[in-house]
């Protein structure tokens, strides 16, 4: 029998989408170190992240999470995973694959969707400062500093000294960063003044608001301006390789907009968004070109409210075509829809079994976080599906024959 060379294999095996990698690593013991080398594993995801191809929609529903392909959305998978309990889990960013995934600000995870590999966070307790009666809102982000080539959780928690005070002037809070290589949280003591603002009371009214945004190798969350509290629209940003708070400016003619619009962020082609709803009518999609250069703002296009809807309460692109005619946006926790930058039209994108409500993440196929078990586990448990699925066919077999002759004794 020919031997294929493995740099042929390499190149074959780079194309492929991470769920069909992780069980080609049972064919030969040269194709299981392949896939598990640091080094092809780094290089399958830059070709991912260069091509968009195997690009994958992530949804939660109430308790369940799913996976479709973006190419093929007729076929919807079901997540189980680890974290799974009775309640919903949270899922708080996506990035290279992974995902993270909270029960409570103590039971934290790293997941990857494609490969079933997880990581649980060691759990980092959450102390009450002196004078404070309750924890209040969390926030979280995920990320990849590419810096320190480290991924790394934020977790932002909110105090209240009074139960009932909901307006919340003087929130004590705590921030700490977890980091994947040294499996480890750290503290972060010096926090500017303003950043005590993202605990505002009105702060967590918009959804997912207090999920970081990545890009330009930090978290972002917004802060839209506040008549008495902030003067101006601003972008609150952690670096996530220097571990310290800074601001990004809005552009210049949103920066002191009307308080009733409707500002969040998102990230679109790898660059910061910036999604302004004018009394959910219509929403107006800025992009910063230039990571941090005010003046690289430039807005990208506007979308209507669809007829289809009753209320355009949230709207924030997920991804380009491939042909970059068009753009994937999620509306209101309920619908995916394409818009047509040319024709400034939207056509619904149809998941068939989707939940009719659910929050939508894009996840890249990819094999970060390994894969786990040894050749002979992977070749044993696909030995033990093989002997499964010809029992269960002779099962179905034996079950027509008994009807058949079930048939022929009734007549």
């Amino acid at each position: 029998m020919t031997t294929i060379p493995m740099d042929i294999v390499n190149d074959l095996f780079l194309r492929l989408p991470a769920k069909s990698l992780v069980r080609f690593r049972a064919l030969s013991k040269p194709c299981y170190h392949l896939i598990n080398s640091p080094d092809f594993i780094s290089s399958h995801l830059t070709r991912v992240l260069q091509t968009n191809d195997h690009l994958m929609i992530l949804l939660r529903g109430a308790l369940h999470l799913y996976t479709v392909d973006l190419d093929s959305p007729d076929t919807l998978s079901d997540v189980e995973h680890p974290m799974k309990r009775g309640g919903p889990t949270e899922v708080f960013g996506s990035c290279n694959g992974l995902i993270g995934l909270s029960n409570s600000p103590t039971d934290l995870a790293l997941f990857n969707p494609s490969t079933r590999q997880i990581h649980r966070l060691p759990p980092s307790p959450v102390d009450l400062p002196e004078g404070s009666s309750t924890r209040g809102y969390v926030f979280y982000g995920l990320g990849y500093d590419s810096v320190n080539d480290d991924y790394k959780v934020v977790r932002m928690v909110q105090f209240k000294r009074d139960p009932d005070d909901e307006l919340g002037s003087s929130f004590p809070y705590e921030v700490k960063v977890f980091s994947f290589k040294m499996n480890s949280w750290k503290r972060i003591e010096s926090v500017l003044p303003p950043i005590q603002l993202l605990f505002y009371f009105y702060y967590h009214l918009l959804y997912r608001r207090g999920y970081g945004v990545l890009a330009g190798n930090s978290l972002h969350w917004v802060l839209p301006r506040r008549p008495g509290l902030i003067a101006f629209n601003i972008i609150v940003r952690f670096d996530l390789a220097l571990e310290v708070f800074d601001f990004v400016r809005f552009p210049e003619p949103v920066a002191n907009g009307d308080v009733d619009i409707q500002m969040d962020i998102g990230v679109l082609d790898g660059c910061l968004c910036l999604m302004c709803n004018y009394d959910h009518k219509y929403v107006d999609v800025w992009m910063m070109k230039e990571y941090n250069v005010r003046g690289s703002w430039c807005k990208v296009f506007t979308v209507h409210k669809p007829k289809s809807v009753k209320m355009f309460s949230f709207m924030r692109p997920l991804v380009y075509s491939k042909d970059r005619d068009k753009v994937l946006l999620e509306i209101n926790n309920t619908k995916l829809v394409w818009f047509d930058l040319e024709t400034r039209k939207l056509s619904t994108l149809r998941i068939k079994d989707c939940p009719s409500s659910y929050s939508a993440e894009l996840v890249v196929s990819s094999l970060v976080l390994g894969c786990k078990g040894d050749l002979d586990n992977i070749k044993h448990r696909k030995e033990q599906r093989d002997k499964e699925a010809r029992e269960s066919k002779m099962l179905q077999n034996s079950k027509k024959r008994w009807e058949v002759l079930f048939f022929f004794f009734k007549i």
